[in-house]
């Protein structure tokens, strides 16, 4: 199994620790046919990317494309914001960006102070303690989920359940049914192998990603290489790896209607 493409890698445009130049090269020196660099949202509060730094940051990607001759996607991970699945990547913006990532995160500028409750305070107190989650804020996170993906041309849902707690069989279906790509992240376990199995059922396609913060980790699978070895994924359901790219939800929707 070989990476085509590393669709989830940070820079310093919030939290990671290389360029985008950088990650670009580690990109080309491992063998990878394209990268994304995928900031953390704007409404990321500690260290998003702010709307200023966009013309920057699509400016690096298209001369780090031209430098190592592979390309160079803008992307974001959006945030997350409420039940109703309100992302921090607005339409307006659409047009700067060419692969969109969601996923639920803390310390994020939430919608209302429910949300805050449940997605930021309740998910953490239950993880840090190892509470086992209400039925309501399974549920909550599960509609979170699902209402953006429906909502959203969205390409792949992040680390899922990583410090929250969903129904991840019905947030697979929603994202099998609507094409967005479960991810399955190579910097932290997110789902147990009895979830993963349940995800693999539902006929759910998957991309892999290093969720690399440092040069070095780009393209990085070996998390997944030890889960792939305990849960029998088909191959021909992850959609970047061994010359195959994705068919990426917001890239059509940006030429359908943009």
């Amino acid at each position: 199994m070989r990476l085509t493409g590393d669709y989830h890698t940070h820079t310093i445009y919030s939290h990671g620790k290389g360029t985008v130049l950088e990650n670009a090269m580690r990109a080309k020196e491992i063998g990878l046919q394209e990268i994304a660099i995928t900031d953390h949202g704007f409404e990321q509060l500690a260290f998003g990317l702010r709307h200023e730094r966009i013309p920057q940051l699509i400016a690096d990607c298209k001369e780090a494309s031209r430098l190592t001759g592979i390309p160079v996607y803008v992307g974001t991970e959006a945030n997350l914001c409420d039940e109703n699945g309100r992302t921090d990547l607005r339409e307006e913006d659409y047009k700067d960006f060419d692969i969109f990532l969601m996923g639920i995160h803390r310390f994020v500028k939430f919608t209302h102070f429910r949300d805050f409750w449940n997605m930021f305070v309740r998910n953490s107190v239950d993880t840090t303690f190892h509470i086992r989650p209400s039925k309501s804020l399974v549920r909550y996170n599960t509609n979170a989920y699902i209402n953006s993906i429906k909502k959203y041309p969205i390409d792949a849902v992040t680390h899922l359940n990583y410090q929250s707690f969903c129904d991840v069989v019905e947030v697979a279906k929603a994202a099998r049914d609507y094409g967005t790509y479960i991810e399955l992240n190579a910097k932290k376990v997110h789902l147990t192998d009895e979830e993963l199995v349940k995800v693999r059922d539902t006929g759910v396609r998957f991309i892999i990603d290093s969720d690399a913060h440092t040069v070095d980790r780009v393209g990085d699978t070996k998390l997944v290489d030890k889960i792939l070895s305990r849960v029998d994924i088909p191959r021909d359901r992850i959609d970047n790896i061994d010359g195959r790219k994705p068919n990426f939800r917001f890239r059509a929707y940006k030429e359908k209607n943009l």
